[in-house]
């Protein structure tokens, strides 16, 4: 069965990337109050940006804008994907609490790849 998108919410890869962000909010809870201002604020930024520019770039109506704007929300997760990385070799929280992130992060770079494939 083949569903027509109406608008970006109706995009799985922004669904996907919005469940990446609940999740992210969820692991920043573990931090230390130090990283209240650093890491995490970084993260949240990252996480937020994904979703963010995915709609926004949707919106844009030109497959090119569109494309730059899922080039853009890439740049986020592979930061957001550092910033995890750092956060486990920190010892904030071990992978098997990040995994679901993880899991999210790997499915939303995928269906960003493709979607920027297909429109160039």
């Amino acid at each position: 069965m083949n569903t027509v998108i109406q608008n970006y919410r109706d995009l799985i890869v922004w669904q996907t990337s919005m469940k990446l962000v609940k999740e992210v909010y969820s692991l920043l809870k573990r931090l230390p109050k130090e990283e209240m201002f650093v890491l995490t604020d970084q993260m949240r930024r990252a996480a937020v940006s994904i979703p963010s520019n995915i709609a926004e770039g949707y919106g844009r109506n030109s497959p090119g804008e569109y494309s730059r704007f899922l080039r853009i929300a890439r740049g986020s997760l592979n930061e957001l994907d550092t910033q995890i990385d750092i956060c486990i070799m920190l010892g904030y929280f071990s992978k098997e609490d990040a995994s679901r992130a993880i899991q999210y992060s790997n499915g939303v770079g995928k269906m960003i790849n493709s979607m920027i494939a297909k429109l160039a």
